[in-house]
């Protein structure tokens, strides 16, 4: 056998020994390996251009994905990641603790470069034509909201809101005024809601756009330069109570906060407010809330309580720049020519006092509850526009099966994909 023959048998039967091994050969098996190694690094290369593009994505799902409700809460289960989503949930805009007002000034100057919402030259139209664009004649009502704090926070309690709101006016057009919205991690939380074909959108209002040749802009400047303190209370607090009033005065409109479950469309209302709570002898009003604000474009009102707002803020008082606020103005000018107000029961949005919304949270547990509960769905069904839920004391409560909460919850919504297990310690990935 010549020698060119017999590397071509050996050559012949090294392949045919290769292919009859169970396992891989070395030969194979490195040409595999160096095929996975540049795949795996081209991949990776498009996976880190894509993360940065979107920085303050930090999960390879929430981008690849669409965002969805876990029914499921996942637990924090170390002091880090714990550490972490409290930070990721801090309002930026909350004073530093036990200061001077000098500090506080000093704190909030050198603050104001990092915040969205005054960067304006006061001659943009951006905002303004964002606002014109979005409202557009397919709107049956103009909704506003506002969230100034972190997107990370805005949960499903949140997103209930907006859900109970487009099941009762799905006509209706919802414009979330929010810097953290307005972002990736924004359109995802919206996406549910947008792809159902509801007209829903998160822009950052421009603050000194919105309170220009209003009585309010003066203090705003003051508070930009650096000489207004802005108090001991979360800045976002007074903020939102200043913006929902710039904003209604600009376009006229539907204010609400986001802890309301909306039962019916209030279309129909004009240049109306909610008494928070009555005199049981007198039964006239002895609180009026902001929480729900429903008035015409340059309402008198509205400009009475910019004004207002401007010449007596105390960021130290809770409540003084807002149902305070709206209380003292309407005592004043309620009775005068021009206002044209409209003053509503406290059943039309807060039928249940914020010291006693807790019971609405639990089960009942005995016959005799449940009928009360049966009792109070019938009543709010006929007389609520929408119910209040005092977030602010009622938001590490567990909304138990059952309870009347999670039965309006689950009746007014349109995805309704609320967890009601979301409790302290536990957080939702959208």
């Amino acid at each position: 056998m010549g020698m060119r023959n017999w590397f071509r048998m050996s050559s012949y039967q090294v392949f045919s020994h290769t292919v009859k091994l169970p396992t891989f050969s070395t030969i194979p098996l490195f040409f595999a390996i160096s095929v996975g190694a540049i795949i795996f690094i081209i991949y990776q290369n498009i996976l880190t251009s894509t993360l940065s593009m979107y920085p303050e994505d930090t999960q390879v799902q929430q981008i690849l994905t669409a965002p969805t409700f876990s029914s499921k809460p996942q637990l924090i289960t170390t002091q880090g990641e714990k550490a972490r989503v409290e930070s990721e949930n801090l309002d930026p805009l909350i004073p530093p603790f036990n200061v001077t007002s000098e500090e506080r000034i000093a704190w909030f100057r050198n603050k104001v470069p990092e915040l969205e919402l005054f960067k304006s030259n006061n001659t943009s139209s951006r905002f303004h034509d964002q606002v014109l664009g979005f409202f557009d004649g397919n709107c049956t009502i103009r909704y506003f909201m506002i969230w100034l704090s972190p997107a990370q926070s805005f949960g499903p309690r949140e997103f209930a809101a907006l859900d109970s709101l487009f099941k009762a006016s799905p006509k209706g057009c919802l414009m979330i005024l929010s810097p953290s919205l307005n972002s990736r991690q924004g359109d995802r939380i919206l996406k549910p809601l947008i792809d159902l074909g509801f007209k829903v959108i998160a822009v950052t209002p421009d603050l000194p756009f919105l309170v220009k040749n209003t009585p309010a802009e003066g203090w705003v400047d003051e508070l930009k330069s650096g000489s207004k303190d802005p108090g001991s209370i979360s800045l976002s607090y007074n903020l939102s109570n200043l913006i929902r009033l710039a904003v209604l005065y600009k376009y006229g409109g539907v204010y609400l906060d986001v802890d309301f479950i909306i039962l019916k469309d209030v279309n129909g209302l004009r240049n109306a407010i909610g008494a928070q709570s009555i005199d049981s002898i007198t039964r006239k009003w002895t609180r009026i809330n902001g929480a729900a604000l429903i008035f015409n474009k340059e309402h008198p009102l509205l400009y009475d309580l910019l004004r207002e707002f401007a010449m007596t803020f105390d960021g130290t008082k809770w409540g003084h720049n807002g149902p305070y606020l709206v209380s003292r103005v309407i005592r004043r000018v309620e009775n005068l020519p021009g206002y044209n107000l409209t003053i509503l029961p406290p059943k039309t949005f807060y039928p249940m006092d914020w010291m006693k919304i807790s019971r609405l949270f639990k089960k009942p547990k005995t016959e005799s509850e449940w009928k009360l509960v049966e009792d109070m769905l019938v009543e709010l069904n006929t007389s609520t526009l929408a119910i209040h839920l005092w977030n602010h004391g009622t938001k590490e409560l567990m909304i138990e099966e059952g309870s009347a909460v999670e039965r309006l919850l689950s009746t007014y919504c349109v995805i309704c994909q609320y967890s009601s297990n979301n409790q302290a310690q536990q957080t939702l990935q959208f």
